[in-house]
């Protein structure tokens, strides 16, 4: 992934502000350390900083076509690059090896229908110079895995500015908005087009079908797959949670299988990393003796990876919040507990040369993981609640799992969020994904890949395999990476905050926030960090906080510790 800043249609001398948008782009560069790039036309401005994971020779952008009338700048990775390339009706000459690319030429033959069949994480924004006044189009993915914001002056409301991150608009628009997933903008009319229409969609429509554990299990091991494309090298954070631990089995099984010519089905998928980099690394993270660091180095030897444990002291974690907040662009309390570790750790892999790893965000949301959904009142709401968290995913987990990793210039890949796999998995019934007090929550994803559970479908190939877990991997609790890097961190994070916060300022948080007012001093103590950094009121629109669903009788606390359910609750 990169850093992308666009300018359309400019109000002033767009060359004379072609300096100042180099340095609002270079404001991301932690993005795209690799390369930058810059190009003006028709009064529009289009910049990018560059990480390059694939064409790594060849791919710098912006990208244009031959005579330069179409003008690109992607984040993102285009995991069905290839299938695409095939489609095109017209000859197009490639000028680079990226799997960015693709889109240029595609929209080329089928203008924005190209936003739904792109397979990947992206964002991008496009300038089509062919008519006399020139078109802009700008796209986020599906889920919204990659970042974005769109910006506007008032006083100018014929130019937009598009960009990565928020650091690089807050100083130049009085108006700015996150971009809204599985949409595009188009120029054309200022409006936001829908384009990712699935059926699941809809909170108030309840799935019907019956659990498929073969299909599921299928499914998500196809999009572990795909996101192997890489020509750097890689790996896959783990946690020894189950959703960490599972893309870590699963991605070490298809590397092998990718490396000996095992697959017969991968014409259409861009399986370089596998064959370049067989050897799977991983990498744990958490305070001294901390859960997580223990159930991850079990992982670890089962699965014969390369391990790299990282630890961190409380004092250091304290001193890098402020930083997490001015990368992370927001002050929802889970969020920055679960992203200072995670951003502590990203700066460690990327002095091992690892610029891409696999993560486990996404998987809470489809199947009803966090221990709050034990208190689900019936199915139906159950179900309602999973679709809602997986439409608010780039406001906390995606925006973790992007920004921790990227201020290192480190990609994280989600295969949970894949659009094939979320057709599966979003459809099944929630009478199949319930959990109880009896039965752990994400009981379904933990079967599918359980080889002793007889309905699973397993073939004899892969029962020949062996387990894809130890058995009390697989069947471990669920554990917020916020609390399972060490239970003092959260500890530690409230005390720091109360003896910052006076109970005074607590008393006037009302006055002082009238907007989205703090109800924690830990709460308050981010939100001060925040406006030091984000002093503009633009910037308090694009930020949502975590919460769980208090009226099903649960704890408000963000923390799984702090629900009933939770082995160590307190």
């Amino acid at each position: 992934m990169c850093g992308i800043f666009a300018v359309y249609n400019y109000y002033g001398d767009v060359g004379e502000f072609r300096q100042r948008a180099l340095e609002l782009s270079k404001r991301i560069r932690h993005r795209g350390p690799d390369w930058s790039g810059c190009i003006i036309a028709d009064n529009s401005i289009i910049c990018h900083e560059r990480l390059a994971i694939v064409g790594i020779d060849t791919g710098a952008q912006p990208l244009t076509n031959e005579d330069e009338t179409l003008i690109l700048t992607v984040n993102g990775e285009i995991y069905n690059h290839k299938k695409l390339e095939s489609e095109l009706k017209q000859p197009a000459k490639f000028k680079t090896h990226s799997d960015c690319e693709v889109i240029l030429h595609t929209y080329n033959e089928i203008g924005t229908d190209v936003c739904a069949k792109l397979d990947g994480m992206f964002s991008w924004a496009l300038l089509d110079r062919r008519s006399e006044k020139s078109r802009f189009i700008a796209a986020r993915d599906p889920i919204g895995i990659t970042t974005l914001y769109i910006g506007r002056v008032s006083a100018h409301p014929e130019t937009i500015f598009i960009a990565s991150e928020l650091k690089s608009l807050n100083e130049e628009c009085d108006q700015i908005d996150e971009f809204p997933p599985g949409h595009y903008f188009d120029s054309v009319d200022g409006q936001f087009h829908r384009y990712f229409k699935p059926d699941w969609w809809a909170p108030e429509r309840i799935a019907i079908n019956p659990v498929d554990y073969r299909q599921l299990r299928e499914s998500l091991t196809a999009a572990v797959r795909k996101r192997l494309m890489t020509e750097v090298p890689y790996g896959v954070l783990l946690s020894g949670g189950l959703d960490s631990s599972l893309i870590s089995s699963i991605a070490v099984r298809e590397a092998h299988r990718i490396s000996a010519n095992a697959h017969s089905d991968v014409e259409d998928i861009d399986t370089r990393g596998a064959r370049y980099y067989p050897r799977m690394h991983s990498f744990s993270v958490g305070l001294p003796g901390a859960p997580d660091l223990i159930a991850a180095r079990k992982v670890a030897k089962f699965l014969k990876t390369a391990h790299h444990e990282f630890t961190y002291t409380v004092q250091e974690g304290l001193d890098a919040v402020s930083d997490v907040i001015y990368h992370l662009e927001t002050y929802d309390v889970t969020t920055i507990r679960a992203s200072t570790p995670m951003y502590l750790m990203s700066r460690k892999i990327k002095s091992t040369g690892v610029k891409m790893v696999l993560s486990g965000e996404g998987s809470d949301e489809v199947f009803g993981g966090y221990l709050y959904f034990h208190y689900a009142p019936n199915a139906d709401d159950f179900h309602s609640e999973t679709v809602k968290r997986v439409h608010n995913l780039h406001t906390s987990d995606c925006l973790r799992a992007n920004k921790s990793t990227m201020a290192w210039g480190l990609e994280a890949r989600v295969p949970f969020l894949d659009k094939e796999f979320l057709q599966v998995a979003m459809n099944i019934c929630p009478q199949d994904k319930l959990c109880s007090k009896d039965l752990m929550e994400k009981a379904i994803i933990r079967r599918a890949f359980d080889v002793e559970f007889a309905d699973a479908g397993f073939t004899a190939e892969e029962l020949a395999q062996g387990p894809y877990l130890p058995r009390d991997v697989l069947w471990r609790q669920k554990e917020q990476f916020s609390d399972g890097v060490g239970y003092s961190w959260i500890d530690s994070l409230k005390d720091w905050a109360n003896s910052r916060v006076s109970d005074d300022a607590m008393a006037s948080a009302k006055e002082r926030f009238p907007f989205d007012t703090p109800e924690t001093k830990e709460a308050y103590f981010y939100r001060e960090m925040f406006e030091q950094h984000f002093p503009q009121k633009a910037c308090l629109s694009s930020v949502v906080r975590w919460v769980p669903r208090t009226d099903w009788g649960c704890s408000a606390d963000p923390s799984g510790r702090a629900q009933k359910i939770h082995e160590k609750a307190y």
